[in-house]
This record gives structure tokens, C-alpha cells and sequence, in this order.
């Protein structure tokens, strides 16, 4: 059950969104789309946009090149999780994280069962953290971005949900991580 606790404040994040494609364009992307108005609209900032094609190479670069750049907080994927030949979003996570979030694959597809019944099983979304940056691997459909956004991570991406959320544990996710000295 999502509940928000409107004592504490709201903490915007900076998301940064990938639509995984060969064949969308920033014009003809309705899902990622569809996503970055989320974002906004919940009041987070859309830090970076980027269409990658379906290609490990490519995905696994955009994730190294945002995982490093300290003004983006998580990563938001839409596209490439299916089973065919060129759904490789999945490797491409695999290439980065450092650690698995499997609560998140599994909520989504059985929130997506309720929708869409046994085709859910076709969807491989992963969740995981690099470096101190969450990452999410939704499917590429506007339904499946609308189950991932609004039934899963408007509120875990919301500081004031209860009894808790993804952005409390952002300042420990670098614990691990040896200290930088500039």
C-alpha cells in the first residue's frame, strides 16, 4: 500500500531516460515521452534523454557515461527487454550493476499480469544499482512505462513515502565505494 507522509519534505531526484530502439526518434518515442512527462510532472528533473539503439555496446556506454556523471541519480530504460534477438537492454545492465534489485522485476511483472495477463512473462525488467545510481529496465510499451511509473517508482522515487523509499537510501548507496580525495 502507498502512503505519503506530507510532515517530511519532497526531495526532487534527477532521472535520466534511455528509450532502447532502432527505430524511434526523440519525435516518434511515445514512451519516453510518456515517461519524461512523468517525471516532471511528479516534480523530479529530467537530467539527460537519449535514444540508444538495440545494441549492447551502445546502452552499456550511455549507463557508463551516466553512472559517472554525478548530476544524474537514476536511470530509467524503456525498450529492449523482451526475448528476440535484439532485446539486449538486460546484458547491458548486467555489463554495470553492481547490484540487483529483484523485488523490482518481480512487482512489476505481477502488477503487468493484472493488465496483460501471461504475456507478462515476455518482459525481462531488472532493477539495480552502479556506483550509487539506481537503474530501472522497463519494457518499450507507453502500458508498460505507465505500470513501471505510476504503480512502482513515482513512489519509491517520492522521499515521503512510507515506511520507505529508494531516495532515503540515496546518500548510502556510495558506502561501499572508496572516498574520493580531490
Amino acid at each position: 500500500m502507498s502512503k505519503l507522509d506530507h510532515t517530511r519534505p519532497f526531495l526532487p531526484v534527477r532521472i535520466a531516460v534511455m528509450t532502447v530502439s532502432d527505430t524511434r526518434t526523440l519525435e516518434t518515442d511515445t514512451s519516453g515521452t510518456l515517461l519524461a512527462e512523468r517525471i516532471v510532472a511528479a516534480g523530479h528533473h529530467l537530467a539527460a534523454r537519449s535514444i540508444e539503439p538495440d545494441d549492447v555496446d551502445h546502452i552499456t556506454g550511455c549507463l557508463k557515461e551516466w553512472i559517472a556523471d554525478p548530476e544524474i541519480d537514476v536511470i530509467i530504460s524503456t525498450g529492449g527487454t523482451g526475448v528476440t534477438g535484439r532485446d539486449v537492454t538486460p546484458e547491458a545492465y548486467e555489463q554495470v550493476l553492481e547490484k540487483r534489485i529483484e523485488g523490482f522485476g518481480e512487482l512489476f511483472r505481477m502488477l503487468s499480469y493484472q493488465k496483460i495477463g501471461t504475456s507478462t512473462i515476455q518482459s525481462r525488467a531488472l532493477a539495480g544499482v552502479a556506483r550509487g545510481t539506481y537503474l530501472f529496465a522497463l519494457p518499450g510499451s507507453s502500458g508498460a512505462v505507465k505500470d513501471g511509473w505510476d504503480d512502482i517508482l513515482v513512489w519509491q522515487l517520492d522521499s515521503r513515502h512510507r515506511p520507505c523509499n529508494f531516495v532515503e537510501l540515496m546518500p548510502r548507496l556510495r558506502e561501499h565505494l572508496p572516498a574520493s580525495h580531490d
